[in-house]
C-alpha cells in the first residue's frame, strides 16, 4: 500500500473526508498541501452556495427581484447540475423546492442537530406511497446562460442547489487531484474515486444501515462515484409533533414516505450516483430497481430488508472509466 495522506474535516453540513495518494510529477504538491488546498477550496465552495448563509451568492441570486441575475461560474455551474439532476431524475430531484423545504421545518441548517428517531417516525408515518414530479415543472421555467453569465428564472422562485451540490463538489475535487496516484473525495455521502492507481488497488466503500449504521455491503471502486441517500440524517419532528425530513416529494411539497428509508447507487460520477440513489429512494418499490439496474445499487426498506439491484458486485470492472465531474 503506497502512502496516502487522509484530512477529515466539518463543512457543507457534514463530514467531509480526503484521502489522497503520492503525486505523479515531482512539480505537484505533497499530498498534504493538497488536502488543504482542497479543503480550502470546498471551504469557499459551500460558503457561496449555502442557502443557510444571507451573504452567499445563492442567497443573493434567491432575493433578485428581476427574472435574469447575474451569476458567477461557480453558481452557473451549481444550477445547471440542479437543472441536469431533475432532467435526469424526470422531475424527482427538483431545485426549487425551497419554500416547501422551509414549510417542512428545514428554514435554518440542521448541522449538528440529534436526527429524530427514525423507527418512531416510520411508526407514526402516513401510508407509503411512491413521490412524483411536480405537474408544474418550475425547474424547466430556469436557464443559464454563460455567455452573458446570467441566471433567469421566474421572478420570485428560489432555488437549492444543496441537494446536488456535494455531488458537484466531489467531483469537481477529484478532477482537481487527477495528478495524483489514487483520491477518494467524500462530501457527506457523496464519494468521488479516481487516479490510476485506484484502477490498480480500488478502494473498499462501507454501505451502513440505516437503522443500526452496520456495515451491510463493501463495494470495491476503482474509479467513478457512489452516493447515498436516506431519512435517517436529517429527520426532526416539526412544532405540530409530526415528524419531516429533507426528501419531499416534488408532487406533495411534503416529505416522502415510499417504504425505503435509504438507498445507495454508483455511477460513472459522484453527481450523476447522488442523482439516481435519490431519485430511487423517492421512486420506492418497483422503481428504484429500474433506476440502479444499470449501474448497481441496492435500498434499505422501512422493515429493514436490503435489496440488492444491477451488476453491483462488479463495481470494480464496472466504474473503471474515470470520475465524470458535469
Amino acid at each position: 500500500m503506497s502512502y496516502e495522506y487522509d484530512l477529515t474535516f466539518h463543512a457543507m453540513g457534514s463530514d467531509i473526508r480526503l484521502i489522497i495518494g503520492r503525486p505523479l510529477t515531482p512539480d505537484a504538491p505533497s499530498p498534504m498541501h493538497a488536502a488543504e488546498r482542497e479543503r480550502a477550496f470546498i471551504e469557499d465552495f459551500a460558503a457561496r452556495l449555502s442557502r443557510f448563509r444571507p451573504d452567499s451568492e445563492l442567497s443573493a441570486l434567491n432575493r433578485a427581484p428581476g427574472e435574469k441575475v447575474p451569476a458567477g461560474p461557480l453558481l452557473r455551474t451549481a444550477v445547471n447540475a440542479g437543472l441536469w439532476a431533475a432532467r435526469r431524475s424526470g422531475g424527482l430531484v427538483d431545485p426549487t423546492l425551497v419554500g416547501a423545504l422551509q414549510r417542512a421545518g428545514y428554514e435554518s441548517s440542521h448541522d449538528g442537530r440529534e436526527p429524530a428517531s427514525l423507527r418512531e417516525a416510520l411508526a407514526a408515518a402516513p401510508p407509503r406511497r411512491p413521490a412524483s414530479s411536480n405537474p408544474e415543472r418550475l425547474w424547466q421555467r430556469i436557464s443559464v446562460d454563460d455567455r452573458a453569465g446570467t441566471v433567469c428564472r421566474p421572478a420570485g422562485l428560489e432555488i437549492d442547489t444543496g441537494g446536488t451540490g456535494k455531488g458537484l463538489c466531489a467531483d469537481a475535487v477529484a478532477h482537481r487531484l487527477a495528478g495524483y496516484t489514487r483520491c477518494v473525495v467524500d462530501c457527506g455521502g457523496d464519494l468521488a474515486i479516481g487516479g490510476v492507481g485506484a484502477q490498480l488497488d480500488p478502494f473498499a466503500v462501507e454501505i451502513e444501515h440505516p437503522f443500526s449504521g452496520e456495515t451491510i455491503r463493501s463495494v470495491e471502486i476503482a474509479a467513478g462515484g457512489i452516493a447515498t441517500s436516506g431519512l435517517n440524517v436529517r429527520l426532526w419532528r416539526g412544532a405540530d409533533g409530526a415528524f419531516a425530513h429533507h426528501l419531499l416529494d416534488p408532487a406533495t411539497g411534503r416529505p416522502a414516505w415510499t417504504g425505503l428509508i435509504g438507498a445507495t447507487a454508483l455511477a460513472p460520477s459522484a453527481l450523476e450516483a447522488e442523482t439516481l440513489a435519490k431519485t430511487a429512494l423517492l421512486l420506492g418499490e418497483p422503481g428504484a430497481g429500474l433506476v440502479l439496474a444499470e449501474y448497481g445499487g441496492l435500498v434499505v426498506r422501512d422493515d429493514g430488508e436490503v435489496l440488492e439491484f444491477g451488476p453491483l458486485g462488479e463495481s470494480r470492472a464496472l466504474l473503471a472509466t474515470g470520475t465524470d465531474a458535469r
